[in-house]
């Protein structure tokens, strides 16, 4: 019965080597491999036939107590220590390659004390190397992304700008960023944090318009086991997450009174309670706010702190409105192409002149964000090497054509729009692109179909396409 026991106890030792993801081999006294399981097989090339008889050194490791594998199990130090240090080395695959390993080995004696053999297991670094450089990578692209030179413009409103990120960057304050919807509020904060001594560390954005107070008081501060209803385990929240680093929290007029007191108390003290428990914990981070809304107000009609406030406005940056540096439109237009092109493998050149003088006169409520939209769409309906104006959003087209009431901007300025002359050549050309069809050439133009018909009348176009 013991024997049946022993024998069942072997078997199933020998199926869970076999199932494991890491490679697994043994050798005897002699340094001859007795066994090597299928996971070898993968990370090396070599069949169990191939390996079973041979010593460890067809592996060929680059590392082995210090130095260079040895061709024998009595030469490298193995019987001696007991057990090789757990590290990072690389094997020879049967084809030629290296393999990146993690490699571990450690010497059997029965209850004599007696040596049995080797047991080594090897782990397969090649997948988490790839994870490494691609979280590398993308942490690199992340830094790219809000370098100063990639917030476009060079009007000297943006000048003032660049010069207040640079001023933030070196500096700990608290900086309260400003601006209408669309204006890069996020792309700021992003570039003071990697321009700034904290850049290693994690950049934590959190809308605060997104969540309910009971869910915003969670993510920021985070909370015990059963503190709340579903609260089934404990959490860090958004402010320890952010450790070192910097928080960006957007939308800020947003917050309630009660997060407002929170917040007040993390802004004195640098400390933080998690939700349902009383232990505090200090955190070294760097906070920036955002918001569309003009703060001030907010504290005149009562529903923002102004204690508050003045802790969050240490350094206000005030971002301009497109409709403010019209100069950095063509910049902009410039920027979204290329980014286009590349996204789409288009080769987009530009736009049109009659396109252009489209975009400059519009008034741009939703900022840098409408703009890259309707480039956007221009990609979408465009087969030329070239946006014309019926590539663009009919809002810019009707707009631009006086067919609809003008709409008061983000500063709630009004301007008059005038209505564009349609020449006959440009008329011809797009009844031609739209094959004569009086409709889609009225939809592209960004005008009713009457109109066009009164075009062609005034112009003598023949309503049929002349064969």
């Amino acid at each position: 019965m013991k024997k049946t026991h022993a024998i069942w106890n072997i078997r199933f030792a020998n199926q869970i080597i076999d199932s494991m993801a890491d490679g697994v081999f043994t050798m005897d006294a002699e340094g001859q491999i007795t066994s090597w399981n299928p996971a070898m097989e993968r990370i090396s090339g070599y069949s169990a036939e191939e390996a079973l008889g041979k010593t460890c050194s067809i592996l060929q490791f680059n590392r082995c107590f210090g130095k260079k594998c040895p061709a024998g199990i009595t030469k490298c130090g193995i019987i001696e220590h007991g057990s090789s240090e757990v590290k990072e080395c690389m094997l020879q695959h049967r084809e030629g390659y290296p393999v990146a390993v993690i490699k571990n080995a450690s010497v059997v004696r029965d209850e004599n004390n007696e040596i049995l053999g080797v047991v080594e297991t090897i782990t397969d670094m090649t997948k988490l190397n790839w994870a490494r450089q691609k979280i590398e990578e993308s942490a690199r692209r992340l830094g790219e992304m809000h370098r100063l030179d990639n917030i476009i413009g060079k009007s000297r409103a943006m000048r003032n700008v660049f010069t207040a990120i640079k001023a933030a960057a070196a500096s700990d304050a608290t900086v309260l960023i400003q601006g209408g919807s669309g204006t890069g509020k996020e792309l700021v904060a992003g570039a003071i944090h990697y321009n700034s001594y904290r850049a290693a560390a994690p950049l934590i954005s959190v809308n605060c318009s997104a969540l309910s107070e009971t869910l915003l008081e969670s993510e920021l501060f985070g909370h015990v086991k059963g503190a709340f209803t579903g609260a089934l385990y404990g959490r860090a929240g958004r402010f320890e997450e952010a450790m070192g680093g910097t928080i960006f929290l957007d939308e800020i007029g947003e917050l309630s009174p009660y997060i407002q007191v929170k917040l007040l108390r993390v802004l004195q003290e640098r400390e933080i309670e998690r939700v349902g428990e009383s232990k505090k914990r200090k955190i070294n981070i760097r906070i920036i706010t955002a918001t569309q809304r003009y703060l001030f107000d907010l504290v005149r009609e009562g529903v923002f702190r102004e204690d508050l406030y003045y802790r969050l406005k240490v350094f206000p940056i005030q971002l301009p409105a497109l409709c403010e540096r019209r100069d950095d439109i063509p910049l902009l237009v410039s920027h979204f192409i290329e980014k286009f092109n590349k996204k789409t493998a288009k080769q987009i050149r530009g736009v049109s002149q009659a396109t252009l003088r489209i975009l400059m006169d519009y008034d741009w409520p939703g900022n840098v964000r409408e703009l890259e939209n309707a480039i956007e769409h221009a990609f979408v309906v465009s087969n030329r090497e070239q946006i014309e104006t019926y590539d663009l959003p009919v809002e810019l087209r009707k707009t631009h054509f006086g067919l609809r009431n003008t709409k008061e901007s983000f500063r709630g300025a009004e301007r008059p729009y005038r209505r564009e002359k349609i020449s006959k050549a440009h008329l011809l050309e797009i009844l031609n692109e739209s094959n004569w069809n009086k409709a889609e050439a009225a939809r592209r133009i960004g005008i009713s179909r009457t109109a066009v018909w009164k075009y062609m009348k005034k112009y003598h176009i023949s309503l049929r396409r002349s064969q």
